[in-house]
């Protein structure tokens, strides 16, 4: 796989008289989608101005070096990940510093032949990824390989004292869930589960890439079913969240199956 940022419609679609075909886009989040006529190789633009180069590895360096050539957008580092043998597991969470919403774990299994399908379709890091384009590929992630999700709500979220606590539990769950295979865990502090801990697992392992990549997708479902619930859009991590926290008061609304209680700034701001 391989990515060019800055890519304009106008010049992917170029590329029709050049050996390719149009294809339907898969998603509202696709401006366009061409498959190489002779090669294994499909060509996907978002609407963010991100062309993502599928397919088979070889195939898609001859493809990339033809559309340097003619300067189509901006070519990214590719993604390197160390190469694993056998059967691996891979957790990550999300939400877990975010004010709103409340905790998910999710687990991704790989081997040898699946690692090929998650490579070819371009699985990364999630936090170099754009939502719609997690979104999107959280749905092939799930139809490719054997995984294991934990979504729990705010509600459940605040009977509990100990983050850390929750996350070991649900990362042993989720990896067992999957077992048998090598247990990789993206490293937080009080982390004792995995039989391999890491710091930026998700830049390291592509397991773990993929299972961060499944847990902000489903954080991002949580998010805007909570947001149904609560009547208004609800904001992503801790930063500039005081605006909402002042709606949820104003609409008279239960603190405790919207966000984390036990946040410092949550606490702060129920005490005023």
């Amino acid at each position: 796989m391989a990515v060019f940022t800055n890519v304009q419609k106008e010049d992917v679609l170029l590329l029709l008289k050049k050996g390719y075909t149009s294809e339907e886009p898969k998603t509202i989040y696709e401006a366009l989608r061409l498959r190489h006529k002779t090669k294994p190789v499909a060509l996907i633009l978002f609407t963010s101005g991100k062309l993502m180069v599928q397919g088979k590895e070889e195939f898609v360096e001859k493809v990339v070096q033809s559309l340097k050539k003619i300067g189509i957008g901006k070519l990214v580092k590719k993604e390197v990940f160390r190469k694993e043998t056998g059967q691996m597991i891979g957790s990550d969470e999300s939400l877990k510093g975010d004010t709103f919403g409340g905790l998910v774990v999710a687990a991704v299994k790989a081997d040898a032949k699946s690692r090929i399908k998650l490579m070819e379709m371009g699985v990364a890091d999630s936090k170099k990824l754009q939502d719609k384009e997690i979104m999107a590929m959280a749905e092939k992630i799930k139809k490719a390989v054997p995984c294991e999700i934990i979504s729990i709500l705010p509600e459940e979220y605040n009977k509990h004292s100990k983050v850390t606590v929750m996350l070991n539990k649900y990362h042993k769950q989720c990896a067992n869930y999957l077992a048998p295979g090598q247990h990789v865990v993206d490293k937080y502090p009080g982390c004792n589960v995995g039989d391999i801990r890491e710091t930026k697992a998700e830049s390291k392992y592509l397991e773990v890439a993929a299972a961060s990549i499944l847990a902000r997708a489903t954080a991002l479902k949580q998010l805007n079913y909570l947001s149904i619930k609560a009547g208004f859009s609800l904001p992503k991590g801790s930063t500039h969240v005081e605006l909402a926290l002042i709606e949820l008061k104003e609409r008279g609304l239960d603190f405790n199956k919207f966000v984390k209680t036990g946040f410092g700034n949550v606490v702060k701001f129920l005490q005023k």
